[in-house]
């Protein structure tokens, strides 16, 4: 499905918010594909951010925030898609950084859970935590509807449908690069090799 505004409330972090505080290490056993872990894994979203409200509130499992404003090198540290995933488990749209550690960016357009945006602007100074925004995905803008600053966003690319159609799967089946095996019709039948022995 193709989204062309995000429109909501605003979360705000700094620099070098790496993947231990957006999903602590403990929580990578839970299974994403399992629907009560995914919305479990959702919960402990952020969890590991000290100096800041807690972007799940305590007790819940969705957030308040659909938008995250975040300095440079967001999501940095070891490589785990569960961060993009949990983020996105919680409720969350979208990030708007300066800059991410790529593997972040990947796994973003990979599990399609969120679109990880960027900016030169330090958005960090434009917005306070609880702003409503709205991020114009076709204009390449996000607008603090507070104080009404509209900022320029680097344009997603090629990397926009395949978050729109669900990650890198969903878009594979979509364009039909891959079979969709939810269709018994398109399934690919492999064919079984019978070793004969004397």
């Amino acid at each position: 499905m193709s989204v062309s505004k995000i429109r909501g409330s605003v979360y705000v972090l700094g620099d070098n918010i790496d993947t231990d505080q957006i999903i602590p290490a403990q929580y990578l056993n839970l299974v994403p594909t399992i629907p009560d872990e995914y919305e479990k894994l959702g919960s402990y979203a952020l969890c590991g951010v000290l100096d800041a409200p807690a972007f799940v509130p305590p007790g819940q499992t969705k957030t308040p925030y659909a938008i995250i404003v975040a300095g440079r090198n967001f999501g940095c540290g070891s490589s785990r898609e569960h961060a993009p995933i949990a983020i996105g488990a919680a409720g969350g749209r979208a990030v708007v950084a300066e800059s991410y550690a790529r593997i972040f960016f990947r796994n973003c357009v990979a599990t399609g859970e969120l679109y990880p945006l960027e900016t030169p602007a330090r958005l960090v100074d434009e917005f306070v935590i609880g702003d409503e925004a709205e991020i114009d995905l076709d204009a390449s803008t996000i607008t603090n509807l507070r104080t009404g600053a509209r900022l320029t966003l680097a344009p997603l690319g090629d990397a926009r449908p395949v978050i729109d159609a669900g990650g890198l799967f969903a878009y594979a089946r979509q364009t039909g690069m891959i079979a969709n095996t939810a269709d018994p019709d398109t399934r690919e039948t492999v064919p079984v090799n019978r070793v004969v022995e004397d």
